[in-house]
């Protein structure tokens, strides 16, 4: 399957927004979508901001690679990317056409593989899974500037129409 990249931007007054359908199973749609969002971060600063820290882009770019590839790997493709830049915290999107909730699978160091939710939640502290038209939109909102740590599946993926659970 090939790659298919499309961007839109919007002007810096509102937050920067930026989409990338992500086509194909393979490595390179994931090297795509992380060279994307690597992109549009930099691409920020040109405008009246200043630039995103880099280990920010980075962790952006993780963040990214686990959901695309877990939207590519369980619903066979495509998926849509949408990033959005604020003030304070980098919007991750990605629309795909499964309706199945990411579950994180705690703690095992036997697992190999499929980490990825975890991942996303030490990262962001969050992930939200509702519906979206013609399948579902998990979301991930990655702080520009680092709070501290924070505790693995303090935070687990809202199921569609149900409140966020936290531990405590």
């Amino acid at each position: 399957m090939t790659d298919v990249i499309t961007a839109e931007r919007a002007v810096p007054d509102p937050p920067p927004t930026a989409a990338v359908v992500c086509g194909g199973a393979d490595g390179g749609a994931i090297a795509s979508a992380r060279a994307f969002t690597a992109g549009f971060l930099h691409d920020a600063a040109d405008g009246c901001r200043e630039p995103v820290a880099e280990d920010r882009v980075e962790l952006a770019q993780l963040v990214v690679s686990e959901l695309v590839t877990n939207a590519l790997r369980h619903t066979g493709g495509p998926c849509r990317l949408l990033l959005e830049l604020g003030p304070h915290a980098l919007e991750i999107s990605v629309f795909d056409r499964g309706t199945a909730v990411p579950v994180a699978r705690g703690h095992d160091p036997r697992r190999i593989g499929q980490h990825g939710v975890e991942i996303v939640v030490a990262v962001c502290g969050s992930l939200t899974v509702e519906p979206a038209p013609g399948g579902k939109r998990v979301r991930a909102r990655l702080p520009l500037r680092d709070d501290g740590p924070r505790t693995p599946g303090s935070t687990r993926p809202r199921p569609p129409g149900r409140p966020t659970p936290t531990d405590g």
